[in-house]
Parts: structure tokens; sequence; C-alpha cells
């Protein structure tokens, strides 16, 4: 790993939610990752970037159990994902939400339905306590009562969002995982989901793991940015030292035109 020495000495005083040895993904005979190594850090948001086909979004499924490794290990919450119990997943990912790219609503049911489902899954709350919690979900992330009753066909981009966003909510998680969670918003719906995630972020002390491309996004919310590359993690800390390393991805990334605009624009990094 790149990351400095005074970093690494940091990190090693952290609580970790995420632990990673040594793993290996391996479809067939494609190894996507190789002896990789990752820590999320309590209360944290780390952001996991690479280029296509680094397996990004493969690593989310790692941590969420959905796929598990041909060597190595991941641990949540101090426990192995592979080898789990159901019983022990299930109450494992009660701990976590996940908003996807495309939010992953489910299209025949209401914003109310969608947001209620993972609390109607625990069968053990009354229907007039969900109701309650559903609606104070949707406050939560500035939509109306009104918009309870609609399908995900009648929102905008943005709503779709905010509403698989209270739905990854709605369980109170300590955890959340974000894949690509600004994709498809307009620049003023981007700024506002932003500071929506970094409002709820500092409101219910979440720990945030998010896979994103945008750099405006990475800048504004990053605690810690994981680069994947060389099918392994070759940086790990804050952007600002992440971004002085001389790998040509994190150079081509960080430093090209884009990463430039965005720079300039949010005036948070300095090259010096």
């Amino acid at each position: 790993m790149l990351a400095s020495e005074s970093a690494t000495k940091l990190m090693e005083h952290q609580e970790n939610i995420i632990e990673i040895r040594g793993l290996w993904t391996v479809f067939g005979d494609f190894v996507v990752h190789r002896d990789l190594d990752l820590d999320v850090h309590r209360g944290e948001i780390l952001s996991i970037v690479g280029g296509s086909g680094s397996g990004k979004t493969t690593l989310l499924r790692q941590m969420l159990g959905l796929d598990h490794p041909a060597r190595g290990s991941v641990k949540i919450f101090g426990k192995l994902t592979e080898g789990a119990d159901q019983h022990q997943l299930v109450e494992a990912r009660k701990r976590w939400g996940m908003l996807f790219q495309q939010g992953a609503l489910f299209s025949a049911l209401t914003v109310f339905e969608n947001i209620a489902l993972p609390l109607n899954e625990l069968r053990t709350l009354p229907d007039d306590l969900i109701h309650d919690l559903v609606m104070l979900e949707l406050n939560m992330v500035h939509l109306q009562e009104a918009d309870a009753y609609k399908l995900p066909a009648d929102l905008s981009g943005g709503m779709i969002k905010r509403v698989a966003l209270a739905r990854a909510l709605a369980l109170e998680p300590e955890l959340l995982f974000l894949d690509e969670p600004t994709a498809g918003l307009d620049p003023e719906g981007c700024e506002s989901f932003v500071k929506l995630i970094r409002d709820l972020h500092q409101a219910l002390g979440l720990t945030i793991v998010m896979v994103t491309h945008d750099l405006d996004t990475l800048f504004e919310l990053t605690t810690r940015v994981a680069v994947l590359a060389d099918r392994h993690v070759i940086a790990n800390a804050p952007v600002k030292e992440v971004i002085g390393l001389p790998h040509p991805f994190i150079q081509q990334f960080f430093l090209g035109a884009r990463g430039q605009r965005a720079m300039e624009v949010l005036g948070r990094v300095s090259l010096q």
C-alpha cells in the first residue's frame, strides 16, 4: 500500500467496521482481486475508485456477502461473512443498508411500500408504527407525505435516489453502502443529494462505503479514498495524500483535465 507512514499509524488506532485480508476474487480463469487488503473505520466515508474492470462493485458484493472469496477473508463487525449461517447473515444485514446505482425500487410498489419493505420483513412491528417510521424516513430525505403514495414511474431521478436512500436507512443501520450515488443526476440534483448524504452521515453517525467515479462527489464527501488498480488496493489514504502518488492511474484520474476542473471548482484540494 502506498499510504504514508503517518496515515498508517493513525489508521492503526481506528476501530475497524470492515476488515479484508488477502482477498482473491476469481471468476473462472479471470482474477479480479489478488491479495487485496482493506479496512473501513467507524464513522468515516471511504470512497472506492478504480478503472473500468478493476472490481469496484465486485468488492462491494464481497463486503455484502453476495460473493465469497476464492482466498482470504472479509469481516464485518468482527464477523466473517464466509461460513456464516443464514441467521447470522440476517442479523448482520440489519446493521447495514445499501443504495443501488439506479435505486432498484420495485416498480409495482408505491414509495411507502418500498420503504416499508425491510420493516415488514422483521415481522415484529405493528402497522401503525411502520407507518410512522416510513413517514419519518420520508421527512429525513426531504420528501413530502404525498409522495408516499406515488409509484416509482411517477418520480424524478433525484426522488428515486431519495426513496432508495430512505429504504436503505429504514432499519437504522450503522453502515451504509453507496454504489455510484449521484450517477444520472443533473448538477443541481447532484449537489443536493451530496448535501443530504453529508448531513445524514453527521446526524446519524454513519459509516459509509461509497463507489464513485464522480470527482465532485468524492472531494465533497470522502474521508479516505481506496484506489483499486493492478488487482489490489494500491493506495488508501486521504485524497490530498493519494493525489501525490506516482501511479499512472492515480495521475490520470485525479490530475487529468476532469480532475483539475473538479478541484478548481470545489477549492477543497490543493496540489501544492
